[in-house]
């Protein structure tokens, strides 16, 4: 006999024929020998119609009786969807998040779990009753018992952290698509639906916007070893599963605060390759990398700085070994990268830079947390170490060092992070989903993802030195702004005797205003330049664990935009992510022409019910 954690949406459970039906799938479930916890949302659109009644009460209202209200909508569902099962002739009994024992930070509208009291749970387990447990919510675990809610997506964290609780044979996500699919059915309605997914891919897909699954749900399904399935509400198919490697038992106190990095990785077997002043246009890297992809050159991280006039600087690093071969294909081009619409604009310059080492941090833990990334930095810069590069992940931090200064870096990260020696990672250690996962055959990309809520700033003329970035990334953290991509500009500039670059990075849509104004107010008193936001950018991504070691997928991604004319903004990447910015208007039509590029259509369309 299975223990079985189910839960459904909003939409699964929209009406009373819809929570009828849930019941019978649930009903037809526990009839099959198994045990049954079942986590739902609230009814439809119910949490947006409590938002908009508490707007027309207040413009900005307290975050406390905000948790209040919203945490009504579930308490609906859980009862109804109790009677209903009790009318099919199942014991069943509701129950708040409070009641089921899961307690939180004392953080109103964006709590994380600190553990779950499952004595209460388990005892209506035993008993032979379908405890149906309102999501998306908790209770503080001081004195006060605050009702607190745990944000966007919440539903979905609550069920994978009962199911890790309670050591659940697995977890089913009921949603209104089939499965996992290679991209949002509503932009390309021939996006195929996967088998499986590893959870390293899927913590990417799932941070860059793919609504399927929460990341943070997808977090502690990786961390706890939770197998998670999603499958449709309206059909019988088997879904999508998301595989996890065997977990290194984690304790399930503090399940969603614990330490956020789990490997302090480096590689000294690197060198970098920059081409400053190419032209800003479209077809630009895809020239630059279809070359290198054609004299068969593995390409490890690569970087493109926010422009500045009408040019801009692309990056990569190798390995040693061929890096000979790298610069002799950047020289060859480099003329050919030359403005044909401005001859007066300096010719691309190629610049090698050898005895460099990438240090990073990775963790799954890392998601939705601002200060990580920070930390980060400020350890580097207390340590004396000098970012050269910077490149980000949803699940990694990487940066560029001097190769003298290495040793010092991984020392002072893994001592800031608490990571044992036995657990520090060389190049390789944890960065392939495929050497992680059980999936036999890693294909080259398994998705691709667009964002179109995020907002690009840039601050210009940054003083080159260890602490800069730190206190860049330290102060976002404070006022809680979440970065996304960090991509430090190649070219320097020597002002008043100081070295200075441009850093560009992108933040949620909804806090660009607000993080331009804070940053404007230190940066005179800093000494950086000037302050830049730019919200109409979309960042379009393809992820795949097969992607390692295969120097021409980016090739083909920054083809695929060149065809369209799409002018690339921004790249970043890591071991199986590329992520490129792009203008927001053209950002549908960028992830299409990926998609399509990709092969990853099926021959079936899907429709999303309404």
């Amino acid at each position: 006999m299975a223990l079985i954690v189910q839960k459904y949406g909003g939409t699964s459970v929209g009406s009373v024929e819809r929570i009828q039906a849930v019941a019978q799938r649930v009903y037809k479930t526990v009839k099959a020998g198994n045990s049954i916890v079942v986590v739902v949302s609230a009814m439809g659109k119910t949490t947006d119609g409590l938002v908009k009644l508490a707007t027309e009460i207040s413009p900005n209202p307290n975050r406390r009786e905000m948790d209040m209200l919203l945490s009504t909508g579930e308490q609906v569902t859980i009862a109804l969807l109790s009677m209903a099962l009790q009318e099919l002739g199942q014991p069943a009994i509701s129950m708040t998040g409070a009641q089921v024992g899961i307690v939180t930070e004392a953080e109103h509208s964006r709590a994380r779990i600190l553990h779950i009291e499952t004595t209460r749970l388990t005892r209506h387990i035993n008993a032979g009753k379908v405890v149906v447990v309102a999501g998306f919510q908790g209770t503080s675990s001081a004195g006060e018992m605050e009702i607190t809610t745990l944000g966007r997506g919440g539903s979905d964290t609550s069920a994978v952290a009962i199911a890790a609780a309670l050591g659940a044979s697995f977890c089913e996500i009921y949603t209104d698509v089939p499965g996992i699919l290679t991209t949002d059915p509503r932009l390309v309605a021939e996006a195929q639906l996967m088998d499986a997914i590893s959870c390293d891919e899927m913590l990417e897909l799932a941070s860059l916007g793919a609504k399927v699954l929460h990341p943070r749900a997808v977090e502690i399904a990786r961390n706890y070893g939770v197998p998670l399935v999603v499958r449709s509400s309206w059909t019988d198919q088997p879904g999508t599963w998301v595989t996890s490697a065997k977990p290194q038992g984690r304790s399930l106190i503090n399940l969603e605060i614990a330490r956020p990095v789990d490997h302090v990785e480096f590689d000294t077997n690197q060198a970098k390759v920059a081409l400053l002043r190419v032209p800003d246009k479209p077809g630009v890297a895809a020239r630059l990398f279809g070359e290198i992809s054609r004299q068969k050159v593995d390409v490890d991280l690569i970087i493109q700085s926010v422009h500045e006039g009408n040019s801009n600087d692309i990056a990569f690093t190798v390995t040693t070994p061929i890096l000979k071969r790298a610069e002799a294909v950047a020289t060859a081009i480099a003329p050919a990268l030359r403005s044909q619409s401005n001859p007066k604009l300096e010719e691309a310059e190629v610049m090698v830079e050898h005895n460099i080492a990438k240090v990073s941090i990775a963790g799954a833990g890392m998601i939705g947390r601002p200060g990580v990334a920070a930390k980060m930095f400020a350890t580097l810069a207390e340590a004396g170490v000098n970012i050269q590069m910077i490149s980000t992940s949803e699940v990694k931090v990487s940066c560029v060092v001097d190769a003298a200064q290495c040793d010092r870096a991984v020392l002072a990260l893994r001592t800031a992070f608490e990571i044992e020696a036995g657990e520090q990672g060389s190049r390789g250690a944890g960065e392939s989903a495929c050497i992680d996962s059980p999936l036999p055959n890693c294909p080259l990309v398994r998705g691709v993802a667009l964002d179109l809520k995020q907002a690009r700033l840039a601050i210009r003329q940054l003083p080159d030195r260890p602490g800069m970035a730190a206190k860049l990334f330290g102060l976002l953290a404070q006022h809680n702004i979440s970065v996304d991509m960090i991509i430090q500009s190649q070219r320097c500039r020597v002002i008043d005797g100081v070295p200075r670059r441009d850093i560009a990075f992108t933040v949620s849509q909804m806090d660009g205003e607000s993080a331009k104004e804070m940053l404007i107010q230190v940066a005179a008193e800093l000494g950086w330049g000037e302050v830049v936001l730019d919200s109409a950018i979309a960042k379009v991504s393809i992820v795949g664990a097969g992607m390692v070691g295969q120097p021409g997928v980016a090739a083909k991604m920054f083809e695929a935009l060149a065809q369209q004319q799409i002018n690339i903004q921004m790249i970043a990447t890591s071991e199986i992510k590329t992520s490129c910015v792009v203008a927001q208007e053209q950002g549908v039509k960028a992830l299409q022409a990926i998609h399509t590029a990709f092969g990853l259509a099926g021959s079936e369309k899907f429709v999303v019910p309404a």
